[in-house]
């Protein structure tokens, strides 16, 4: 009977060879110091928050108190039904309701609109390069550094010899086009980093442009598409600028609106109201990131590597 040899197995690691180096400490002074940083940080962000909620759930007597940091001492949600329903944006005093669903007629066809064209052109230009693709594409990145400033009066004649300026379809079209830029060059930048073999084999299978794109391509972009989905609806939503130049009275999103609530006075001004209207407008944005922010970073370094 022989004596049986006895081997060590250890899990290999990408690189083949065995992590070295002494393991870090629990707590060392770098360490504490990315910490103390992060606190920070995040205090920095969530005190104006704290504000902005303690103070819309307080009735104006106790606010003219002063007491800035101080919990309500008894909590009233009758500002945030006064910014939802009451509350004046001018000449009309329907709060932010009419602006919510503006927002929405606003964000969504042009949020679907810029992300299907952006997927395609990506696409196109990752795997069906052209004569002048480069060209466009370099036109197209450009596009993404203009300042909105600079075309906003040409954009303005352009919509009004269509009859498209001050309505609800001008302003989605406007809001498409500047998305498109960043939205190209992200799609293009995750298609490239995929292994052109799963190409090739369709284009052997005999699939077509539009076939490999629905059954290959788009299922695989999921993560970059809900990137594109944060990014663009955070910065629609958030838009004040377009919407007040090019929505029209009757399409004025939440952002309008707001600036209405605050800059407009009947001899009282109630920040109350005007903390819960902030935070009414900034609702949508902040939900769809914290329900599919685990997604963000995953899209967002899924075009990093090749392979």
């Amino acid at each position: 009977m022989t004596a049986a040899a006895t081997f060590s197995v250890r899990p290999a690691t990408s690189a083949g060879a065995e992590p070295r180096g002494p393991k870090p400490r629990r707590l060392s002074i770098g360490r504490f110091g990315v910490y103390a940083f992060l606190v920070v940080s995040a205090l920095f962000f969530l005190v104006p928050l704290y504000i902005m909620v303690v103070t819309s759930l307080k009735g104006m007597p106790e606010i003219r108190l002063g007491h800035l940091f101080n919990l309500p001492a008894e909590v009233t949600f009758q500002p945030w039904v006064d910014a939802w329903l009451h509350a004046c944006t001018g000449r009309d005093c329907n709060g932010l309701s009419p602006g919510f669903l503006n927002s929405v007629k606003i964000t969504v066809p042009s949020v679907v609109i810029s992300i299907v064209c952006a997927s395609i052109n990506g696409y196109a230009l990752s795997f069906w390069p052209y004569k002048g693709a480069n060209l466009l594409f370099g036109l197209l990145v450009f596009g993404a550094f203009v300042p909105y400033q600079v075309v906003i009066y040409p954009l303005i004649i352009g919509l009004s010899s269509v009859g498209l300026f001050a309505t609800l379809p001008g302003i989605i079209i406007v809001h498409a086009i500047f998305g498109m830029p960043i939205l190209t060059l992200l799609f293009r930048n995750f298609y490239a980093a995929l292994p052109v073999e799963l190409f090739k084999a369709a284009r052997v299978d005999g699939a077509g442009f539009w076939r490999v794109f629905f059954h290959i391509m788009l299922p695989m972009s999921v993560p970059v598409t809900i990137v594109a989905v944060i990014l663009q609806v955070t910065g629609i939503w958030n838009d004040f600028l377009f919407g007040v130049v090019f929505a029209g009275r009757s399409n004025w999103p939440m952002t309008v609106q707001l600036n209405n609530i605050v800059n407009t006075t009947t001899g009282v001004r109630e920040y109350n109201v005007n903390m819960a209207a902030t935070i009414l407008t900034a609702a949508v944005p902040l939900a769809i990131y914290f329900i599919s922010g685990r997604w963000f970073v995953r899209g967002i370094t899924a075009g990093s590597v090749k392979g």
